[in-house]
């Protein structure tokens, strides 16, 4: 793994709306609607402030389909929703996400980010110093090919804890191989 610049390293996994097979509705795009997050400190190893943002699609409908993967209801976002502009400046406030490395489970998360600001305009609230756990995973143990979430886990002999398909426990779980990796 290529040396770190920050003693803390963000770690991010997101819903985004979805439909069964991957069959975008003509004139919809694929959203944001839960930003999970939490902080690794890489000395102590402790994780901390883990919370779900959700998120208010803005091209798309959240269906049926993607309420069933991601618990996540139409009346869920009306209630807890804000816009990905703010919600991006939440994670600059209390995160400090600028200055800090930062990471997910695969490229996903981060290409998903990137083209949502490129959509809107804005600019991303992270830095440049992205680590994708699930290669570093493949990389540190010298596998032959890259594992989801739940085999990575399988394979650490460690239970996944909260809900597969919440952001806030996908990104909490991926920070738990992250500071396997890091030992």
């Amino acid at each position: 793994m290529k040396n770190k610049t920050t003693n803390e390293i963000i770690i991010i996994d997101l819903e985004a709306t979805c439909w069964e097979n991957d069959r975008i509705p003509t004139g919809q795009k694929v959203d944001i609607i839960e930003i999970g997050i939490c902080k690794l400190d890489i000395a102590s190893k402790i994780i901390s402030q883990k919370q779900s943002i959700y998120v208010i699609p803005e091209r798309s409908e959240i269906n049926r389909f993607c309420t069933n993967l991601t618990g996540i209801t139409p009346q869920l976002i009306e209630e807890k929703g804000i816009y990905f502009e703010e919600a991006c400046e939440k994670i600059k406030d209390e995160y400090h996400s600028e200055s800090l490395s930062w990471a997910g489970f695969g490229n996903f998360d981060k290409e998903q980010i990137f083209e949502q600001c490129d959509w809107l305009g804005i600019e991303i609230p992270f830095s440049y110093d992205y680590l994708n756990v699930m290669y570093e995973f493949k990389d540190h143990f010298n596998l032959p090919k890259m594992m989801g979430l739940k085999r990575s886990l399988d394979y650490l002999k460690m239970d996944f804890e909260g809900n597969h398909h919440s952001g806030a426990d996908d990104a909490y779980n991926a920070a738990r191989i992250l500071r396997e990796i890091l030992k």
